[in-house]
C-alpha cells in the first residue's frame, strides 16, 4: 500500500472521512478513518494533526449515550495519531489529558472508576501514555505546574484505583506503566528524556503532594494477592521506588533553602503544594520506612525470581539516590540485599553480589561512619535474636536469618576486625553460634554401631563420607552449610588469633560448648586459608603461612591431648586400666578438665554419644587443618598421625569412619597417593611410638589399636619393621592375659588376617603338593641317586680287583674316603637340611601358640576370637608342615574341649576350625578325629534329630539349629578329606539318616543329603546298603534260579517320611 507524502493529497483523502465522522459518529466511520490514517506518512500527519483529531474529539464530547466499542475505537485511533506525532500546543495537551481522564471516571461518582469494559479502560490508559509520550519540549512540564495539581491528582487517583481494584492483569499493568510515564520515569519513550536539575526538582516538588497516596496504594498492590501475577507486582515496585527516589533524592535536598519556588499558588491549588522542608522530609522518611519494611518482607520471600530481583533494584536505587534522606531505611534496605545474596537463583545471586560489591567498594558508604554504625547495630541485633529465632521459626525462616547474618559479615568485609574488637559484639556472636550449633546426641545407634573389619583387608576399599550431623534446632543441611560459610568469613576477615583464642577458651571451660567451639575453630582456620570462602572484597593482609601452621599445631595438640582425646566412648565398666589412666590424667591436667573427664566417663548414653561426636569433630578438624596448610602439615604428622591411627582402630564405627576420612584428607593435603603410602612413609615414627607405649602399657592401653590399624591399612613391605613390634605385643600379652586379652585378640586377628592376605597361596592343593607330595618326590630322587652311586662304586671296585691292583685301591680308597664322605655329607645336607623359616611363618606360629592358651579363657568373646585367629594361622602355615603339624598336635587337646564341652557358639566356631585343619593336615588328624571327635559329634546329631523333627518354624532361629546345620554341611567334606572308611562311615550314616525325614526343616534335609552325596564318592556300597535297609523302592531278582532271592529290610515297605530323599539319593548312586 502506497504511503501518501503530499499534504494536499492527504487532506483530500482524509477530508471526506473526517466530515462523515463529524456528521455520523459510528463505529464504521471511526474504523474507516483509522484505516485511512495508516496510509499517511508521519510528517504529513503531524501537519494535519489538529484537523484529524477534531472529529475524534467531537465524537467523545457529543452528547448522548455511546457504546463502549465506539469509544474504544475512537481512543485507539487517537492513540495511533499521538504515537506518530508530537503535541506542540499546551491547550491541546491539557484538553486531551482532561478528556481521556473523564472517560475513566464514573459520571455519577467522579471520584470512582467508570464501570466500563476492560478493553475500554485499557485503551484509555494506553491513550494517556501515548499523550504523555507525544508531549513535545517544555510543554510537558506545564502539566506539573501548581495550577495543574488537581487535574494531575485526579488522573493519578484514577490510575491507582485501576491498578488496585481491577481484576484484569492487563489493566493493572498498563495503569502502573502510565504512572511511570506521568513522573517521566518510563524508559520506553521514543526519545530518551534527559532532565535538568531544575526540571527534576520541579517534578519532585509536584509529586511530593502525591507521594503518600501513591506509596500507600502501591504498598497494598505489592502485598496483595499473589494471583495478580509477578508482572503487576514488579511494575508496582518500579513505580514505588522511582517515585520515592524522585521526591526523596539526596541531590534535591542537599540545600533545601536554595532555589525554592517563590511563586505561590493561591486558592485551592495552593493548598495542594507541598514544601519539602527538613521536618517534612523527616516525617515522610519515617512513614516510608514502615511501608518499605512491609514491601521488603513480602517480596524477599516471593516465589517468583523476577519479584526478588526487582527488590534488589529497589534497594540499590534507593541506597544510591536516597541514603541520606531515608537514613532510617538504610538498615532494612541493606537487610533486603544481604538476605538475597544467598538466594537459590543464580541470576539473583549474581546481581545481588554485584550490588553489594559496589556498595562495599563505594567510598560514600565505606567511609561513612553512620553507614558502618548501622551495619554493626544490625549485626548485633540479629545475633542477639538468632538463638530465639532458631528455636521458634521454621527452616525457611532460619535460613533467611542466617543469609542475612552472612550478608552483613560479607558487606562489612575487612571491617569485621574492628567490629569484633568490641567485647560485646564478640560475646554476642559467639554465644549465638554456640546455641545454634547445639547437637542432638540422643540417637542410641551412635554408641551401638560397632566397627567390623573385613578379614584380610589390608586397605580401605570403600568410599567413606563425612557423617551427617544432627542438630537440635534445625534439620536442613543447607542451614549448616550457611553456618560453616559464616564462620569461614569470620576466619578470613577477622583477627584469627583473637577468634581462635576466644573459642578455644570456650572449648576448655565448658563441656556443653565443646563440640560447637571445635566446629567453629575448624571453620575459622579453613576460612583463614580461604577454603571455599565467598567474599565481596579481597583481604589484603592474610595471615602468613608460617603463623597459620603454628596455630594449626597448637590447636592439634589441644585436640589430641589425653584429656580431650581419651574420653569415655563406651557404656561398659572402665576397669582398672581405665581408672589408672584417669589417675594419670588428673596429675597431668588442670583440676576442672579432669573432673569433667571423670564425669563424662560415668555419665549416661547421652554423654557418651556427646563424647563420640566430640572426637569425630576433632578428627574432622585435623583433616581440615591439613588442607589449610597443605604440604607443611607433614611436620605436624609426627605428633598427629599416631592419635588419628589410634581412632582408626576404635571399636565405635562413627569414630573409625571419621578417622579414616581424616587419613584420606591428610593424604590429599600432603601429596600421598594413598593411606598405605602415608603409613609406610611415616612407619618409623609410628613404630617407635608403639614400641615406647608398649613398655608403658598401663598408661597407653590403646596402643594395640594403632598397630592393628597400621597393619590393616598397609602392605607386605611393612613386615620387616613389624616383626619386632609384634614380638613386643606377644610379650605384653604374656604379661596381661587376664586384663587385656580382648584388645590383644583384636590386634592378633588383624596381624594374622593381613598375613593371610599377603602370603596365602591360591590353591591348597598346590600347597600340599609342595608339602607332603614334594617330600615323597625328594625321597624318590634320593633313593635313585644312592642306587646309582652304589652301582658305579661296585663296578669300579670289581674292575680294579680284576686288574690286580689291591693295595693302591685300598690306599686310594682310604684317601678318597674322606672326600666321598664329605660329598655324602653335602648331599645329605642338601636333602635333609632345613630351609630358613620365613618371617611371616614365625609370626603365625608364635600367634598360634598364644591362641592355645586363649582357647581356655573364661570369657566367651575371647574364646571365639581365639578360634578365628587359629583358623587364620592354620591357613598361613599351609605348606609348611614342619611348623604346622607340631602346632596342630599342641592345639588339638584344647580344640577338642571346645568341640565337645563348651557353649554352642564356641562349638560352632570350633567345628569350622576343625574343618580347616582337616583340609590342610589330612591324614595327620584322621585317627584323632575318628577316635575323639566323631563319636561325640554324631551322638549329638542323633540326639538333636528328634528335637528338630518335632519343632516348629521358630526353631530355625535357635542356636541349636544353626549348630546342627553347620555340622551337617561340613561333615561330608570332612569325611572325604580324611578318607574315612568302614566303621567311621557307618557312624556318620547312622547319625545322618534321621535327617532325611520330611519332618526335618528343609535346610537340614538338604545338608543331610549333601553328607550322603559326599560319602557316595568314598564308599557308595555302604551308602546304598544303609539307604535300602531303611527304604527300598526296587526289587532285585537273580538272573539264575540257583541264586537265592535278595531280601532287604526296606523292601516292600510303603512310602514314608524318608522315601522321597532316599529315592533321590538312590537315583544318584545308580547314575
Amino acid at each position: 500500500m502506497a504511503v501518501i507524502d503530499n499534504p494536499s493529497e492527504a487532506f483530500k483523502t482524509l477530508r471526506p472521512v473526517c466530515v462523515k465522522l463529524t456528521q455520523e459518529q459510528t463505529l464504521q466511520n471511526v474504523e474507516k478513518l483509522h484505516s485511512q490514517l495508516q496510509q499517511i506518512s508521519d510528517s504529513v500527519l503531524q501537519q494535519l494533526q489538529e484537523y484529524v483529531l477534531f472529529p475524534l474529539r467531537f465524537t467523545l464530547k457529543s452528547p448522548g449515550q455511546k457504546k463502549d466499542r465506539l469509544i474504544c475505537a475512537v481512543v485507539k485511533c487517537i492513540s495511533h495519531i499521538l504515537s506518530v506525532t508530537c503535541v506542540q500546543k499546551w491547550d491541546m495537551l491539557k484538553d486531551l489529558f482532561n478528556e481521556l481522564c473523564v472517560l475513566l471516571c464514573s459520571p455519577s461518582n467522579p471520584g470512582n472508576v467508570a464501570p466500563t469494559s476492560e478493553e475500554l479502560k485499557t485503551a484509555v490508559v494506553e491513550g494517556l501514555s501515548a499523550l504523555l509520550h507525544a508531549a513535545y519540549g517544555d510543554i510537558r512540564f506545564c502539566l506539573y505546574e501548581p495550577s495543574m495539581l488537581a487535574n494531575l491528582g485526579f488522573a493519578i487517583s484514577l490510575l491507582l484505583k485501576l491498578a488496585e481494584h481491577e481484576k484484569s492483569r492487563a489493566v493493572k499493568k498498563v495503569s502502573l506503566q502510565c504512572l511511570l510515564c506521568l513522573n517521566l520515569q518510563c524508559h520506553c519513550c521514543r526519545e530518551a528524556v534527559s532532565l535538568t536539575e531544575e526540571e527534576t526538582r520541579k517534578l519532585g516538588n509536584t509529586f511530593a503532594s502525591f507521594l503518600p497516596g501513591i506509596s500507600l496504594a502501591l504498598c497494598k498492590i505489592i502485598n496483595g494477592d499473589i494471583k495478580q501475577g509477578n508482572a503487576v507486582i514488579v511494575t508496582a515496585m518500579k513505580v514505588f521506588y522511582r517515585t520515592t527516589g524522585l521526591v526523596m533524592a539526596d541531590t534535591q535536598h542537599s540545600d533545601v533553602n536554595v532555589k525554592e519556588d517563590v511563586t505561590t499558588e493561591r486558592g485551592r491549588n495552593g493548598e495542594l503544594v507541598i514544601k519539602r522542608t527538613k521536618d517534612w522530609l523527616k516525617d515522610t522518611a519515617s512513614k516510608l520506612t514502615i511501608l518499605l519494611r512491609r514491601v521488603i518482607n513480602c517480596c524477599s520471600r516471593h516465589p517468583h525470581w523476577k519479584v526478588r530481583i526487582e527488590l534488589i533494584e529497589l534497594s540499590n536505587y534507593l541506597l544510591i539516590n536516597c541514603h541520606g534522606s531515608l537514613a532510617e531505611s538504610v538498615g532494612i534496605l541493606l537487610e533486603a540485599l544481604v538476605g538475597l545474596v544467598s538466594d537459590e537463583s543464580k541470576q539473583i545471586k549474581e546481581r545481588c553480589e554485584e550490588v553489594l560489591k559496589r556498595i562495599a567498594e563505594d567510598n560514600q558508604f565505606c567511609e561513612n561512619r553512620e553507614f558502618l554504625d548501622i551495619l554493626s547495630e544490625n549485626l548485633h541485633s540479629l545475633t542477639s535474636r538468632l538463638p530465639r529465632l532458631m528455636r521458634t521459626t521454621d527452616d525457611m525462616e532460619k535460613l533467611s536469618n542466617l543469609n542475612l547474618l552472612l550478608g552483613y559479615l560479607r558487606l562489612l568485609g575487612p571491617r569485621i576486625m574492628n567490629v569484633l574488637n568490641s567485647a560485646a559484639h564478640l560475646y554476642c556472636l559467639s554465644k549465638a553460634l554456640m546455641q545454634v550449633l547445639e547437637m542432638d546426641v540422643s540417637d542410641v545407634k551412635i554408641v551401638e554401631e560397632r566397627t567390623s573389619h573385613v578379614n584380610g583387608e589390608s586397605e580401605v576399599t570403600f568410599e567413606t563420607q563425612a557423617q551427617k550431623k544432627y542438630f537440635k534446632y534445625f534439620t536442613s543441611n543447607v542451614i549448616f552449610e550457611r553456618i560453616q560459610q559464616l564462620c569461614r568469613i569470620l576466619g578470613y576477615y577477622g583477627n584469627l588469633y583473637l577468634l581462635v583464642d576466644h573459642f578455644m577458651d570456650l572449648y576448655r571451660k565448658s563441656v556443653v560448648y565443646r563440640k560447637q567451639a571445635a566446629m567453629v575453630i575448624n571453620e575459622l582456620i579453613a576460612g583463614a586459608a580461604k577454603m571455599n570462602v565467598g567474599v565481596l572484597q579481597e583481604q589484603h593482609s592474610l595471615l602468613p603461612q608460617e603463623d597459620l601452621k603454628a596455630l594449626v599445631t597448637s590447636v592439634t595438640e589441644e585436640y589430641t591431648c589425653s584429656a580431650n582425646w581419651h574420653i569415655s566412648t563406651s557404656s561398659q565398666s572402665p576397669g582398672e586400666e581405665r581408672n589408672e589412666r584417669q589417675n594419670q590424667q588428673r596429675m597431668l591436667c588442670i583440676s576442672e578438665t579432669a573432673q569433667t573427664s571423670n564425669a563424662l566417663s560415668s555419665s549416661s548414653i547421652l554423654s557418651i554419644n556427646s563424647n563420640i561426636w566430640q572426637i569425630c569433630i576433632q578428627l574432622e578438624g585435623i583433616g581440615c587443618f591439613a588442607l589449610a596448610v597443605g604440604s607443611q602439615f607433614k611436620l605436624v604428622l609426627i605428633s598427629a598421625l599416631y592419635p588419628v591411627l589410634e581412632k582408626v582402630g576404635d571399636e565405635i564405627f562413627l569414630i573409625s569412619q571419621s578417622a579414616l576420612e581424616t587419613m584420606k584428607t591428610i593424604c590429599k593435603a600432603c601429596g600421598y597417593p594413598s593411606v598405605k603410602d602415608l603409613i609406610n612413609q611415616n612407619s618409623d615414627y609410628l613404630i617407635n611410638d608403639i614400641s615406647l607405649n608398649l613398655q608403658r602399657f598401663t598408661q597407653h592401653p590403646d596402643t594395640p589399636r594403632v598397630l592393628a590399624a597400621m597393619i590393616r591399612n598397609s602392605d607386605v613391605s611393612l613386615l620387616p619393621l613389624l616383626s619386632d613390634i609384634i614380638q613386643d605385643v606377644l610379650l605384653t600379652l604374656d604379661l596381661s592375659y587376664d586384663e587385656r586379652a580382648p584388645i590383644f585378640c583384636m590386634v592378633l586377628h588383624s596381624v594374622v588376617g593381613a598375613l593371610a592376605t599377603w602370603f596365602l597361596t591360591t590353591s591348597t592343593s598346590n600347597d600340599q603338593s609342595r608339602g607332603t607330595g614334594g617330600d615323597s618326590t625328594v625321597s624318590e630322587k634320593r633313593d635313585l641317586a644312592e642306587e646309582l652311586k652304589g652301582f658305579f662304586l661296585e663296578y669300579q671296585n670289581l674292575k680294579e680287583m680284576a686288574e690286580g691292583n689291591f693295595t693302591d685301591k685300598n690306599e686310594d680308597k682310604d684317601q678318597e674316603s674322606p672326600q666321598a664322605d664329605s660329598v655324602c655329607d653335602l648331599e645329605e645336607d642338601s636333602y635333609n637340611g632345613k630351609a630358613v623359616v620365613p618371617c611371616h611363618i614365625t609370626i603365625a606360629k608364635d600367634v598360634m601358640e598364644r591362641c592355645i592358651h586363649l582357647l581356655s579363657d573364661k570369657r566367651l568373646l575371647v574364646r571365639l576370637k581365639a578360634l578365628d585367629i587359629l583358623q587364620l594361622c592354620v591357613r598361613v602355615l599351609c605348606g609348611f608342615d614342619n611348623e604346622l603339624l607340631p602346632m596342630a598336635h599342641r592345639v588339638w587337646p584344647s580344640l577338642v574341649q571346645r568341640l565337645t564341652n563348651d557353649d554352642p557358639l564356641v562349638v560352632l566356631r570350633a567345628f569350622k576350625v576343625l574343618c580347616t585343619l582337616c583340609e590342610i593336615c589330612k591324614d595327620f588328624l584322621k585317627r584323632r578325629v575318628s577316635k575323639e571327635v566323631l563319636p561325640k559329634m554324631t551322638g549329638s546329631l542323633m540326639k538333636q534329630a528328634a528335637v528338630s523333627a518335632k519343632a516348629g518354624p521358630i526353631y530355625t532361629h535357635t542356636l541349636a539349629y544353626k549348630l546342627q546345620l553347620s555340622v551337617l554341611q561340613g561333615l561330608g567334606a570332612l569325611a572325604c578329606r580324611l578318607d574315612l572308611v568302614d566303621g567311621d562311615i557307618d557312624v556318620i550314616l547312622e547319625a545322618c539318616l534321621p535327617y532325611l525325614s520330611c519332618r526335618q526343616p528343609p535346610k537340614l534335609q538338604e545338608a543331610s543329603i549333601s553328607v550322603f552325596q559326599h560319602l557316595i564318592k568314598t564308599d557308595p556300597d555302604a551308602v546304598w546298603l544303609s539307604l535300602t535297609e531303611l527304604f527300598c523302592p526296587y526289587s532285585y531278582t537273580p538272573q539264575r534260579s540257583t541264586f537265592h532271592d535278595i531280601k532287604l529290610s526296606g523292601m516292600g515297605k510303603s512310602r514314608d517320611e524318608f522315601s522321597d530323599n532316599i529315592v533321590k539319593l538312590l537315583s544318584g548312586i545308580a547314575n
